[in-house]
């Protein structure tokens, strides 16, 4: 995995999250808060930190902010401090911004300031854990649009002992397998006549609904 700089700015608890897995993946992360005490709780988990006041030009010049690959603005209720954060960011010319929006509101003015990408936590959590609950098998999921899903899924227990081109899950499902993950391992573009076995996970894309159906299969 190619090694790539990312500033967090607001470390609560989705902000450090956010920083700690990057960094466990081997990334750079610089973690920003104007709050001493969360830069020193997030500090294990990122490269360098900083107490700065992100809606400050001066204090995120300061830091190199240009610099970076990517800048993810997790910043908790303070929707004033979020939007101008991401305003400056993209004066300075920023390349990819990621941002934490609070309601749908929020989240329209971001978009309309030219956020990259606009994460609602707890509405994602929301249908994260509801979709866990309607298809048991799914473990993960990434979503591409609003119709299309990449998922893992366990592989159902009438299948094992099969090849894919005898299942022909494609055909019957509208769902098409691009990986098998097997014991850690991970088959990519799996032959036609790969057999499947036991505990193999699917990584498969498709459409929302055909995806549904696939996972509920026993």
């Amino acid at each position: 995995m190619a090694r790539n700089q990312y500033a967090v700015i607001g470390l609560g608890r989705f902000g450090t999250s956010i920083a700690r897995r990057l960094h466990e993946a081997g990334q750079e992360v610089l973690g920003i808060d104007i709050n001493e005490e969360s830069v020193e709780n997030a500090e294990p988990y990122v490269t360098d930190s900083a107490i700065a006041d992100s809606t400050e030009e001066k204090a995120l010049k300061s830091l190199g902010i240009t610099n970076f690959d990517c800048v993810i603005v997790a910043i908790g209720d303070d929707i004033q401090s979020s939007i101008l954060t991401v305003m400056l960011l993209k004066n300075l010319g920023i390349k990819k911004i990621i941002a934490k929006a609070t309601s749908k509101r929020h989240g329209q003015v971001l978009e309309t300031i030219g956020v990259d990408w606009v994460i609602y936590p707890e509405r994602d959590m929301g249908e994260r854990v509801a979709n866990q609950l309607l298809s048991p098998n799914m473990l993960n999921y990434i979503e591409l649009s609003k119709d299309y899903n990449l998922e893992e899924i366990i592989l159902p227990k009438k299948m094992v002992g099969k090849n894919l081109r005898e299942l022909d899950i494609r055909a019957r499902f509208k769902v098409s397998v691009i990986a098998i993950i097997r014991s850690g391992d991970i088959i990519i573009s799996p032959s036609p006549d790969e057999l499947l076995q036991n505990e193999d996970i699917l990584v498969t894309i498709g459409n929302r609904n055909d995806l549904a159906k696939f996972s509920n299969l026993e």
